[in-house]
């Protein structure tokens, strides 16, 4: 049975960790805002997924994707527009929502609008980022830099903890292995539990082959579920995982989003690894 983390509330129903906690908890939704109609189809679809199986659910979508690839790809639908939308299904569906941050202007937006801010991988290590998500006193969720150790994580606690913020989670995304490849460390994923805080396992960015298409990113959306299996074996809290209806025509991660007519059949495999993780079943 996996050593217990902090509980992390992230509204009055829903949270993350903590020894009481019976399941994994759900971090999903598309990688971009696109536009309203493919945001409400994924979050109705996936809300009544994680209903029927009673997986605690955070409904996620980036209003901008700053790191593209290429200076002529998409980004998304903008802060104003974006939030709006994540406005609209939790107050439509009950659910909580995250979205990310790259400027510490954008945290006094940003945390008035979602119960949870992410902080993206390239940004993990700026302090004055971190430390603005950190002074809204909501959950953040840091995902760990490909270039960093999991060591190097203690040092994000520490910043957010100084900015009077201890709802924390920390996330695994695959760590650099030469050009175009990212390969997972769960190793890795022990060492941050020791921090006490939740871990997340991110599922489809560690699939993901940065900028293996020239001007996009390509991916292996085949390896997500075997590596949400590995990752609950091991133990973690919470699994993230972009989501999407026709994942081909996405904007952005086509090629790693899972498809959001496959997620019931993942999610049914992986409650049963993380049971017996859990000490559920004997």
């Amino acid at each position: 049975m996996m050593k217990p983390t902090r509980k992390i509330e992230i509204t009055d129903s829903i949270s993350v960790g903590g020894a009481s906690a019976e399941r994994f908890t759900l971090i999903a939704g598309p990688c971009a805002i696109e536009d309203e109609m493919t945001v409400m189809t994924a979050a109705e679809g996936l809300t009544r997924i994680c209903e029927e199986l009673a997986v605690p659910l955070v409904f996620k979508g980036s209003f901008d994707k700053a790191n593209r690839s290429s200076i002529y790809s998409p980004r998304g639908v903008g802060m104003e527009e974006g939030l709006r939308i994540l406005e609209k299904v939790r107050d439509t569906f009950h659910v909580p929502v995250v979205t990310d941050v790259h400027e510490s202007w954008q945290c006094n937006v940003v945390g008035a609008v979602v119960d949870m801010i992410q902080i993206p991988a390239f940004l993990a290590r700026q302090t004055d980022l971190l430390m603005a998500a950190a002074r809204m006193g909501k959950a953040v969720n840091v995902k760990k830099g490909q270039f960093m150790s999991p060591d190097d994580m203690k040092n994000v606690v520490t910043k957010l903890t100084e900015a009077g913020n201890e709802k924390i989670l920390l996330c695994e995304r695959g760590t650099s292995f030469g050009y175009h490849r990212l390969i997972v460390d769960f190793t890795g994923i022990l060492e941050m539990r020791e921090l006490g805080v939740p871990v997340v396992f991110d599922a489809t960015h560690s699939v993901q082959k940065p900028g293996g298409n020239g001007t996009s990113s390509g991916g292996n959306r085949e390896y997500v579920a075997p590596l949400i299996n590995a990752a609950l074996a091991v133990g973690v809290d919470a699994i993230f995982a972009e989501v999407h209806p026709e994942p081909e025509k996405a904007i952005s991660d086509a090629e790693n989003q899972l498809r959001l007519s496959d997620v019931r059949e993942v999610l049914l495999h992986a409650l049963e690894i993380d049971a017996v993780t859990r000490g559920k079943y004997i």
